[in-house]
């Protein structure tokens, strides 16, 4: 086999590496993405309107695919002390966000404009305070606690929950006893 034929193949291996590995949205990691903005233009907090009733849209969240943000919208809810007020999702000072009752809806541009709007009776605004795309990420992350997203994108359970420490946070140490016990003796 020729050197040509061996870079071609070569090339070629790599040029399919790559096409697989973009294809996976799930993990996509997009640091400056611009979430759209007329997300509060949708937003319906009563039934009652002025023109005749029409038919809700589904919309989904920007990052209701994407486990990556989901888990970054786990560490700023915890980030932004947004536990301080909901727990950990189970309700206290706030509402829970783990069950089927939700006050001004659940699907993501309600929860987009609670979080930057604020509600009446306690949910401060953070408009301007958290960046438009974090926000987003938290909605993910609310969003993951009652069940409405996939599975597979949902965060697992959080690193205090493990019984130990993890391997990469285990710090290097030597051991106690680094003698060979008798039986491990040549005679």
């Amino acid at each position: 086999m020729t050197s040509s034929r061996r870079f071609a193949r070569c090339c070629l291996a790599a040029t399919l590496g790559l096409a697989a590995l973009s294809g996976c949205k799930r993990e996509r990691r997009g640091f400056r993405d611009a979430p759209p903005g007329s997300a509060l233009a949708a937003v319906q907090q009563s039934e009652l309107q002025p023109c005749p009733k029409t038919a809700p849209l589904a919309v989904a969240g920007p990052y209701d695919n994407n486990a990556y943000a989901a888990c970054e919208g786990k560490r700023l809810y915890n980030q932004y002390n947004c536990s301080g007020c909901h727990f950990q999702g189970g309700g206290g000072i706030g509402p829970p966000l783990m069950d089927d009752e939700w006050i001004y809806g659940s699907e993501p541009q309600n929860i987009f404009a609670t979080i930057v709007e604020g509600r009446p009776n306690g949910m401060p605004s953070f408009r301007r305070r958290i960046p438009t795309q974090q926000v987003w990420q938290l909605v993910a992350y609310v969003r993951s606690m009652s069940g409405l997203l996939p599975k597979d994108v949902a965060p697992g359970r959080g690193d205090h929950m493990q019984v130990t420490a993890q391997e990469q946070q285990t710090i290097k140490q030597r051991p106690a006893r680094s003698t060979l016990p008798k039986s491990g003796e040549r005679p």
